[in-house]
């Protein structure tokens, strides 16, 4: 996705949408699933995810999801429920999908404040122009955002670029072997680049993209479907559609009668279609994340080793060691009001403020308003003495079990 501008700080949304949609689909409906991926192969990367508790902890973890599909009967009006009343998660698009589009399904949509609602079919409007629409939104909110902290000043200081230039340049000229030894092992272990890169909000609402080691197979979603579906055709000479069948099997339609009727989450089922969807997602469920995530990843992110390539953003400028966090451009959108933007008048880092700030003896539980504020204090307080301390206090920090 190409950028351009046409002047310092301002922001124009990209010349083309080349690059992949990277979607959240959470769906306990595995065929619906299939049906979906293989519909959208060509324009979209899929993360599924059975269940709500799964796609938090991948909003927690800042995967740059592009939009949020949610069926309603699989926790979806809650998972919307919790983004929508959480500022962390910030303006993520939110489509919710039903069986069937109705005026009582627009109703519900609106009231819950999703973005939109599309049968689970798709066969209704077009998906692919509105994920664009979104994305539109999204720059053209960056532009006026970076218009307006433009009258801030947002230069980084000489000492501190200094430092940023002097520290990161050592630690890379030291950790070049690791660097060297990390590419050379991502490479052997997956097809793909060396690098993954996200899209993030910097200072002076600078949209930059965030380099971090890969950890995940690049066709991890295309690898899900072809093993979900060789599961389920392998396994049983009954066709897919069994499953799509209104709780039917093909015995039970050819009959127009059901032998054997289950009565399973308040709807009807035949017991054979039942336990034929029930040893399927099993065996699904039992390699589901699996290919996601490489052998070597496993390791770099549990040793955070995947975080080094953020020195190359320091020394490009992008950030500095000490800063406000640099945010997604869905969570940067909620930033934009008079009393939060100021937290981009200041400069991004690896670390800041808040991470060592921390309320009383037990968990630091600091909410994204006490966040927000600590990072508007930074920005219009930082000096070359209070870098030194929140550099001094990191370190103990990093130590702690608390997540900061």
């Amino acid at each position: 996705m190409e950028l351009t501008s046409t002047s310092p700080g301002m922001v124009v949304e990209p010349k083309s949408y080349v690059a992949l949609f990277r979607v959240i689909y959470l769906n306990k409906n595995l065929a619906q699933y299939l049906r979906f991926s293989e519909q959208y192969a060509d324009s979209m990367q899929v993360e599924y995810f059975d269940s709500k508790e799964g796609v938090l902890r991948a909003l927690e973890e800042n995967y740059p999801a592009d939009i949020i599909l949610a069926h309603t009967e699989s926790d979806g009006l809650q998972l919307l429920d919790t983004i929508r009343n959480n500022a962390g998660f910030g303006n993520i698009p939110f489509v919710l999908m039903v069986d069937k589009l109705s005026h009582e399904a627009i109703e519900m949509a609106r009231k819950h404040h999703a973005d939109d609602v599309f049968s689970v079919r798709f066969d209704d409007g077009d998906l692919i122009t509105r994920i664009r629409y979104f994305k539109k939104r999204q720059w053209y909110v960056a532009s006026k955002a970076s218009q307006k902290i433009g009258a801030q000043s947002t230069r980084t200081p000489l000492w501190k670029r200094a430092i940023d230039v002097i520290t990161t340049g050592t630690a890379v000229i030291i950790l070049l072997p690791v660097f060297l030894l990390v590419a050379l092992l991502i490479r052997l272990d997956s097809k793909g680049p060396v690098f993954y890169k996200s899209k993030r909000v910097g200072s002076g609402y600078k949209i930059f993209d965030l380099y971090k080691f890969r950890t995940m197979r690049t066709d991890a979603d295309q690898l899900i479907r072809k093993m979900a579906a060789l599961s389920m055709y392998n396994k049983t000479t009954e066709p897919l559609n069994q499953i799509e069948s209104n709780g039917l099997c093909d015995e039970c339609i050819a009959g127009n009668q059901c032998k054997s009727l289950l009565f399973h989450d308040g709807k009807e089922i035949c017991e054979k279609l039942y336990h034929f969807q029930k040893d399927q997602k099993a065996a699904f469920m039992k390699f589901q994340n699996d290919p996601r995530i490489t052998r070597f990843g496993q390791f770099l992110r549990n040793s955070s080793l995947d975080e080094l390539p953020q020195l190359i953003n320091i020394l490009k400028g992008d950030m500095s060691l000490v800063g406000n966090r640099p945010l997604p451009l869905y969570e940067a959108e909620k930033m934009t009001t008079d009393d939060k933007i100021l937290r981009f008048a200041g400069p991004a880092g690896l670390t800041g403020l808040w991470q060592v700030t921390k309320r009383g003896k037990g968990k630091a539980d600091m909410s994204e308003e006490e966040r927000t504020q600590l990072d508007i204090t930074y920005a219009k307080e930082f000096s070359f003495k209070m870098d030194m301390q929140i550099i001094l206090k990191t370190f103990p920090a990093l130590l702690q079990s608390e997540n900061v």
